[in-house]
């Protein structure tokens, strides 16, 4: 039997799921690479912010959905989604990370991986105002 999934590299499986977060209007989205670094667990972590618990679990859908519409690939884990705070969506080569507010400043990834090549998403929001 052929299985009918499309393996994407990481760079296409980033952009995928930044996408994803955009279509739910994802807050503070940002995109580390962390290729460079030595034992790194991803290449890239995907990284975002929600106002609530309600758009939370709709940006994880929304990135399971178009990952598995483009790539026809789920996560290899998903966790968090229980507790509500902190949705975490492991493909392996991309881990996405979508947080309230709060628990994204609490468990601040970005500094933690400082050493990574960070790239800031432009909210959709402020991209329709220009």
């Amino acid at each position: 039997m052929k299985s009918t999934q499309v393996r994407q590299d990481s760079d296409t499986l980033a952009e995928i799921a930044v996408r994803g977060l955009q279509e739910r209007k994802g807050q503070d989205i940002v995109v580390l690479n962390l290729k460079e670094l030595k034992n790194a667990v991803a290449d890239y972590f995907v990284i975002c912010s929600a106002s609530s618990d309600t758009q939370l679990d709709a940006l994880a859908r929304s990135v399971e959905e178009e990952v598995e519409k483009v790539t026809g690939q789920a996560p290899w884990q998903s966790e968090g989604r229980t507790n509500r705070e902190w949705v975490l969506l492991d493909y392996v080569d991309v881990v996405v990370h979508v947080f309230l507010r709060d628990r994204r400043q609490f468990y601040a990834l970005e500094e933690l991986w400082g050493d990574a090549k960070i790239t800031y998403v432009e909210d959709t929001a402020d991209v329709a105002r220009h």
